[in-house]
């Protein structure tokens, strides 16, 4: 776990360096945005996971945009080495670099860093913690991180860019309270730092998107289900996720299929 730290620490150190000599956008064939920081960041990341874990296969964002996957294997990386790219541009601090290790369909190890915050989260069999980890500094305390019981109005957490209507009906039908609104991964966080209940997501994502945060939540003791009820797995053909609620607990986010017009075939935020 200890490298994984150190490669996540070290790519949000790659992305904060370009953000400070200043970045140029430029558009993928799925329309969405990349930019040097993001494949600067993946490089790092790719180094060491070769290192550490020489035979694992990876799949990384960057290098599937360029038509490099490995084959599908039961064990796998999932890396997104700059979530949430947009925020990243506008200058808000509401990105993170993501590495998740995948076992038969699960997420069973996630680390997720915000470099702008200065904050690291991971989660593994042993639970989530969470750390202060300036990008010139060193890690701090070590804190346990837990999911927790919501009331009879569960605060909500949405995306800041994909707000939709099915959302809003899931989200009137558990009768949500709070709403809290924050970009990337970080999302997931606020469900297992017991700072949210649900997050619902009816609009596509890709699992390197998702798997590091779903991770450290389910290491919290939350859990992420899929439009049918079921818990969300990884290694979906094309890596494709159609929708999901990630929750600390609430009875409401597995009620099945909320989303009657989700996407079924692979498409992009």
């Amino acid at each position: 776990m200890t490298a994984l730290l150190d490669a996540a620490h070290e790519a949000g150190i790659m992305v904060m360096r370009h953000r400070a000599a200043g970045v140029t956008a430029e558009t993928k064939a799925d329309k969405s945005v990349v930019t040097a920081a993001d494949r600067e960041a993946e490089a790092v990341i790719l180094k060491v996971l070769e290192r550490v874990a020489p035979g694992v296969p990876v799949v990384a964002e960057e290098e599937s945009a360029a038509g490099r996957q490995p084959v599908q294997a039961e064990r796998f990386f999932l890396v997104d080495p700059l979530d949430g790219t947009k925020e990243f541009l506008s200058g808000g601090e509401d990105f993170t670099v993501n590495i998740a290790l995948i076992e038969r369909g699960v997420p069973v190890l996630g680390v997720v860093y915000a470099p702008a915050e200065g904050v690291m989260w991971w989660g593994d069999a042993e639970g989530a913690r969470r750390a202060v980890w300036p990008i010139n500094g060193t890690r701090g305390e070590t804190t346990t991180v837990g999911c927790v019981t919501c009331g009879a109005a569960p605060r909500a957490v949405a995306s800041k860019s994909h707000a939709t209507p099915e959302t809003e009906t899931y989200l009137t039908h558990c009768n949500a309270g709070e709403r809290l609104s924050i970009g990337s991964s970080l999302k997931f966080l606020l469900v297992a730092d017991g700072k949210a209940d649900l997050y619902p997501r009816a609009g596509p994502t890709m699992e390197w998107d998702t798997a590091a945060g779903d991770a450290v939540l389910r290491a919290a003791g939350g859990m992420t289900y899929d439009l049918a009820g079921s818990p969300l797995t990884y290694g979906k053909p094309h890596y494709f996720n159609p929708g999901f609620v990630a929750t600390g607990g609430h009875e409401s986010a597995a009620l099945g299929p909320f989303y009657p017009n989700h996407q079924t075939e692979p498409g992009r935020r």
